[in-house]
Parts: C-alpha cells; structure tokens; sequence
C-alpha cells in the first residue's frame, strides 16, 4: 500500500495544497474542544475522561486528514473513531448493562461481525450506501436505548438523543459530493460539528450514569462536616442532569 497516496474524496478539496480543505479542517477544533469540556465535567470519572482523550485524537486524526489527504492521514482519522466506539460499547455493556468484564468484553466484540452482517445489507440502499459502515453505530444506539429504557430510562434516553444526532450528521456526511455544485464547501464539515457535539454527549451520557453509581459505592459519611457532606451529595444528585 501507497501510504502518500492522496485522496480526493470531499467537495471543499479542488486540490493536494494543506489548506485546500479549510473549513472541513478548522471544523475539526469542534472535538477539541468538546474533548477539553468534557475532561473538566468528568473528573473522578476515569474511563470517561479516557474517552475524552480519544476524542481530542479523533479531531486531531481528522484534522490530519483534511489536511494531508493521504493514505496514511486517513488512517489517523478512523482508528481513533474505531476506538471510541469499542471503548464506548464495552463500557455501556460493563457500566450499564451490568456484565462482567470479561463478558462485557465478548459482547463488545461482536460489534464486528454485527457490522459485517449489517454493511452489506445498507450498501444495498442509495442513500445509505454512501456512509454505510457509519449507519450501523446509531442503529445500536437505539437497540440499546430501547432495550435499557426500563432499568435506566435517562441513560437509555441519552443514548437514543445521541443515536438522533448521529443519524443527523451522517445524512450530512453523505450528501456532501450530491450538493457540491449548490454548496461550493460541501456539508462534510457539519459533520463534524454534530459529530464534537454527539461524542461530548455520549460521554456526558456515560457521566451522567456513572455520577450515581459512585455515590452509591461510596455514601457520604453522616455527621461529618454539620452534614455538609449529605447537602453536598443531594446537590450532586440534583445536578447530574445538568
């Protein structure tokens, strides 16, 4: 494989310069940004602010690639993206659903062939075909959320309002090269901002749920403090929904 082959695949690109894709680049900023949000929100939290990192490398990874178009800068771009589902996945399945590592772990692998069975089939619709690979990640979203919608209905709702969003930005995506005459820029870099805004999202989602387990673990001590420490845990419980 040619690693510096170039690829022209967005409408903004009209040639191989650095900054030929400016606003599908500087959009980018979007995951940095939501990544730096999120890490502030999530202290305490470990596993969510490790996904905070993998969404700064996400928008670094992107930028890379709309900015060099290479084989290898395309690399960069989706490994990270990759990664973030797995993680992603394996903690809903761990932290949510309640399995055991090790099953959380067989759980998250079949994701692979979850989306072996599933590409195929939306390669087979127009309009899906474009982002196929993509489609597969909300549609797990909603069996999830409607799966969990009984046993944790915020979560469940979280999930299903990012699988909403995701829907929004991949249809995005995929009419980028169908608008290019009308759009001059394209829309690919919508894509992005729904995209910084749906990870931070689902990283607050996983917060969210996380923020009450850990006071369950570790109640508040009481009379410590005038029983400040009970005010303050009745604050955090409120605000989770913030």
């Amino acid at each position: 494989m040619d690693w510096n082959r170039q690829i022209d695949g967005y409408c903004e690109r009209i040639d191989f310069s650095f900054w030929s894709e400016p606003v599908n680049a500087i959009t980018n900023a979007g995951f940095v940004v939501a990544a730096a949000w999120m890490w502030q929100r999530c202290a305490g939290v470990t596993m969510a602010r490790v996904l905070c990192v993998i969404l700064f490398t996400i928008g670094i990874g992107s930028f890379l690639f709309h900015s060099y178009a290479t084989q290898w800068a395309a690399l960069a771009d989706v490994v990270p993206i990759g990664v973030f589902i797995l993680l992603y996945l394996f903690l809903v399945n761990r932290d949510v659903v309640g399995m055991k590592g090790w099953q959380a772990l067989l759980a998250t692998a079949l994701f692979f062939p979850y989306a072996a069975l599933l590409v195929p089939v939306l390669d087979r619709i127009p309009f899906l075909r474009v982002s196929d690979f993509y489609w597969t990640v909300p549609i797990l979203l909603f069996v999830y959320g409607a799966l969990l919608r009984k046993r944790v209905p915020q979560t469940a709702r979280g999930l299903v309002i990012g699988g909403l969003i995701l829907c929004v930005s991949i249809s995005l995506r995929s009419v980028d090269e169908a608008l290019c005459d009308h759009v001059p820029i394209g829309t690919h870099f919508l894509w992005h901002v729904l995209n910084a805004v749906m990870l931070g999202w689902m990283i607050e989602t996983y917060r969210r749920h996380q923020v009450p387990a850990r006071r369950h673990l570790n109640p508040a001590r009481p009379g410590m403090g005038f029983g400040m420490d009970n005010v303050q845990g009745r604050g955090q419980a409120g605000g989770s929904g913030a």
